[in-house]
C-alpha cells in the first residue's frame, strides 16, 4: 500500500520504510516465539519420555481457559502436604519431640487469605512485624520475625538441639503461610490485570478499522493504519502473556501447598 501510494506521489519513501521495519520487527518476533515453542514441546516430550516432535494443541481455546479460584481461603492444614514442613516434622521427630504438640502450638488458627493475616498465629512466638512486610511479603523475612526466646520459655524442658527444631518447624510454617499468602493475592490481582488487558485489546482491535475508513475517506495516511495494527499486536502479545501469568500462579499455588488439595 505504501508503495502504490509513493508511486502516485500520495506519500514519501518514509512511509514505506516504516512498514518495512515494522514488518522485520514482526517476523524477528515470529522467530523467537518458534524457537521458545520448541524448547517447550522438547521439554514436554522429554517429560512424556520420548523423542522430540510436534504437539498437537488447540490455541484457538487458549484464552477463553478459566484458572480455578483459589484465592477464597485455604485451610492452613494444607501446609502440612509442603516438603519443607515435612522435613522439619521429621526433624522434630528425631529430637524426640511431640509432632501434633507442635503442630497445635505453632500452626496459625485461621484459613490462608489473599491478607497478612499474621494474627492468626500464637503472638507469643512472633517479634515485632515491620510495616514494611504488608507491603513486600516475601519467605526470606521470616526468619527474623520468629520470637526464639519464646520458643525456649514455652518449651522449658527442651534441651538446644530440640529447640533449634522448634524454631525451624516454626520458620518453616511461617514460611510457607507468606508464600501461600502472597500467591492467593498475585492470582486475585492476576485476573484484574487480565481483565483490563483484554478490554485494552479489544478496543485497539476496533480502532484497526476506524483507522482503514479514515484511511479511505483521506482523513488519515497509511501510517496511522499501521500504527493501529502495530498497537493492538502488542496488546494481543500482552493479553497472551497475563493469561500465561493467571495459569503460572495457580500452578504455583498448587506447588506451594505440596502438591494440591481435596
Amino acid at each position: 500500500m505504501s508503495k502504490i501510494q509513493k508511486q502516485a506521489a500520495a506519500a514519501t519513501e518514509l512511509a514505506v520504510k516504516k512498514f518495512q521495519a515494522e514488518l522485520a520487527g514482526s517476523k524477528a518476533t515470529e522467530y523467537t516465539l518458534l524457537q521458545e515453542i520448541t524448547e517447550k514441546e522438547n521439554t514436554l516430550n522429554a517429560l512424556l519420555g520420548r523423542y522430540p516432535q510436534p504437539i498437537e494443541r488447540d490455541k484457538t481455546s487458549f484464552l477463553s481457559i478459566v484458572p480455578k479460584t483459589v484465592y477464597t481461603g485455604i485451610p492452613s492444614q494444607l501446609l502440612a502436604n509442603r516438603p519443607d514442613i515435612k522435613q522439619a516434622e521429621l526433624e522434630l521427630q528425631s529430637a524426640k519431640l511431640d509432632v501434633e504438640a507442635a503442630r497445635k502450638a505453632f500452626y496459625p488458627s485461621v484459613d490462608i487469605s489473599a491478607t497478612l493475616g499474621l494474627n492468626a498465629f500464637n503472638p507469643t512466638y512472633l517479634t515485632r512485624i515491620p510495616e514494611s512486610l504488608a507491603y513486600s511479603i516475601a519467605g526470606d523475612l521470616a526468619g527474623p520475625l520468629i520470637n526464639k526466646t519464646a520458643i525456649q520459655a514455652e518449651f522449658k524442658a527442651a534441651d538446644a538441639r530440640q529447640i533449634q527444631a522448634l524454631y525451624e518447624y516454626d520458620k518453616s510454617i511461617l514460611n510457607g503461610y507468606l508464600e501461600v499468602s502472597n500467591l492467593m493475592s498475585k492470582i486475585h490481582n492476576a485476573d484484574g490485570y487480565y481483565q483490563l488487558k483484554s478490554e485494552e485489546s479489544k478496543e485497539l482491535d476496533e480502532s484497526i478499522g476506524i483507522a482503514e475508513q479514515l484511511f479511505r475517506n483521506s482523513r488519515a495516511d497509511y501510517l496511522e493504519v499501521l500504527t493501529n495494527q502495530r498497537d493492538a499486536l502488542e496488546a494481543r502479545m500482552e493479553l497472551i502473556e497475563a493469561k500465561v501469568q493467571q495459569l503460572n500462579t495457580v500452578v504455583a499455588i498448587y506447588k506451594s501447598l505440596g502438591g494440591g488439595w481435596k
